[in-house]
C-alpha cells in the first residue's frame, strides 16, 4: 500500500486529488497537512484521514508521496521540504510563478534522488489521447497552426491576489494548454507575445483575460485566449479546446465534451457529468505508480518548468509590449 499525504488544500483541485488516492486499491491517504488548520481538519474527515498540525511531524512520517495544492507562491518551499524529507511530489500547476522558482523545485528532487511530478490532467484526457495517437500516425502530416482556448469561471479568493498566485487568468489557464502542445508535438516554444487585462470582473485586480500569441519550433505559430469569462452558474469549471492545422487538414478538439448534462436540484443549476474517464485519477494512478516503483512521474517537474518558462514570457511581453523570446 503506497502511503499518500495532502499539503494544503487552497487549491479547488485538492478535492479531487484526495477523493482519486481514495479511489485506488493500492494506495491510502495517509494524512493531511496544511497552514489553515480549520481547513484541514475538516478535509481529514471528510476524507476520512489524519491531519497533522506540524509539517516536520508530517513529513518525518511514513508517508511515501505527497500532493501539493497550496497557492501558487507556496510552491517552491513545500517542495524543497518534502524533498529534503525524501517524498515524491505531485506538485498542482502552475509549478511555479518564477523560472527560477521552477528550477530550484526540479534541482531539490533531483539532488534528493526524488520524482517531481507537475499536474497537468489534461494528457489523461481521452480525446486528448485519441489526437495525440492521430498526430503521432501522421494524419496531420506538419502542423502549421494551433488555435486553443482555456476559458473558466473565476476561481475567486486568492487566485485575484498576484502576490500569491503570481497573476490572473493568463497565469492560471496558459499552462495547460502549453503542455498539452509541447506533448502532441514534441517543440518547444520559442516566443511570446500576450495582451491581457481585466475585462470581465472589475473588483479585481488582476488580468481575467489573456490573448497569447506563441511561436514554437520550426515556425508553428500558436493562438491562445486564457480567461475567467465563464458566470458563476456555467455547469462547469471551464474548457480546454485545440484547432490544429496541418499540412494534410484540420483537427478541432473540444477535450471535455465527452459529458452528460445533469438538473441537481441540490445545485439549483445544471451541471456536466464527464464520461468515459476521468483524467484526475489518471494523474494520481500514475503518480502513485511512480512513487511506488521510484521513478519520475511522466508529466514531470521539467514539464512543468518549460510552461512556466512560456508563461513568464507572456507577462514579460505584456510590460514591454513587445514579442518576446521564452527562455529556457
Amino acid at each position: 500500500m503506497t502511503k499518500i499525504g495532502m499539503m494544503s488544500f487552497a487549491h479547488m483541485h485538492a478535492c479531487s486529488y484526495a477523493a482519486c488516492v481514495n479511489q485506488l486499491a493500492d494506495a491510502e491517504l495517509t494524512a493531511i497537512w496544511d497552514d489553515d488548520a480549520a481547513r484541514g481538519q475538516s478535509m481529514a474527515k471528510q476524507y476520512k484521514t489524519t491531519f497533522m498540525a506540524d509539517m516536520k511531524k508530517f513529513l518525518a512520517s511514513d508517508i511515501e508521496g505527497v500532493i501539493i495544492c497550496s497557492e501558487n507562491v507556496k510552491h517552491r518551499a513545500m517542495t524543497e521540504a518534502a524533498a529534503k524529507a525524501g517524498k515524491w511530489v505531485l506538485c498542482e500547476k502552475p509549478l511555479a510563478t518564477t523560472v527560477d522558482d521552477a528550477k530550484a523545485m526540479v534541482a531539490a528532487c533531483k539532488k534528493a534522488k526524488v520524482g517531481l511530478g507537475t499536474a497537468f490532467p489534461c494528457r489523461y484526457a481521452p480525446t486528448l489521447i485519441e489526437l495525440k495517437d492521430r498526430v503521432a500516425r501522421g494524419e496531420l502530416g506538419e502542423i502549421y497552426a494551433a488555435s486553443t482556448t482555456n476559458n473558466g469561471s473565476y476561481p475567486g479568493g486568492w487566485f485575484a491576489d498576484d502576490a500569491l498566485s503570481g497573476g490572473g487568468a493568463t497565469m492560471d489557464h496558459t499552462v495547460h494548454v502549453v503542455d498539452v502542445l509541447r506533448w502532441l508535438t514534441g517543440k518547444e516554444f520559442t516566443k511570446a507575445y500576450c495582451e491581457n487585462g481585466r475585462l470581465i470582473h472589475k473588483n479585481i485586480h488582476t488580468d481575467d483575460v489573456g490573448s497569447v500569441h506563441l511561436e514554437m519550433d520550426g515556425g508553428l505559430i500558436v493562438s491562445h485566449i486564457a480567461s475567467w469569462n465563464r458566470s458563476k452558474s456555467f455547469p462547469t469549471w471551464g474548457d480546454v479546446t485545440l484547432e490544429l492545422i496541418g499540412e494534410k487538414g484540420v483537427i478541432e478538439v473540444d477535450a471535455f465534451n465527452q459529458k452528460i448534462n445533469v438538473y441537481s436540484d441540490k445545485q439549483m443549476k445544471a451541471e456536466w457529468a464527464n464520461w468515459g474517464g476521468n483524467m484526475d485519477l489518471g494523474l494520481v494512478q500514475d503518480f502513485v505508480a511512480a512513487v511506488r516503483e521510484r521513478r519520475d512521474p511522466p508529466v514531470t517537474g521539467l514539464d512543468g518548468l518549460r510552461a512556466v518558462e512560456v508563461t513568464v514570457a507572456a507577462y514579460r511581453s505584456v510590460q514591454t509590449g513587445k514579442m518576446v523570446r521564452v527562455a529556457s
